[in-house]
């Protein structure tokens, strides 16, 4: 996985936006890019944006991309952090140890 950091893109909020970008973050995993955006509203209260978005070949080989989004407000970020770390944590000990991607499996016979 790949991120990437951006701050500070907005423009004035003077102009009557609804919102201001403040900072943003991108992940790139495989066919799937992660967004993560810090906004200010009009009361410079902070918010979260969490965007998944994945990119589809059509039918008629034209690209488009599938977006969810998650909004995540201050009084929610103590509680939706403690969950996800429970759940990272409980899937780090119920998962199955898989090889890294770049290891190399000397053991494949590609009868030749």
């Amino acid at each position: 996985m790949r991120d990437f950091e951006r701050q500070g893109k907005g423009t004035d909020d003077s102009a009557g936006g609804f919102s201001q970008d403040v900072m943003s973050k991108v992940i790139r995993a495989g066919k799937r890019t992660y967004f993560f955006d810090v906004k200010s509203t009009r009361n410079k209260e902070l918010y979260l944006i969490i965007t998944e978005s994945k990119k589809r070949v059509e039918n008629d080989g034209n690209f488009t991309y599938e977006k969810h989004k998650i909004f995540l407000y201050q009084e929610d970020f103590e509680h939706f952090s403690e969950t996800l770390k429970e759940i990272h944590e409980f899937i780090e000990a119920n998962q199955p140890a898989r090889p890294a991607v770049n290891e190399i499996n000397d053991e494949v016979d590609f009868g030749i």
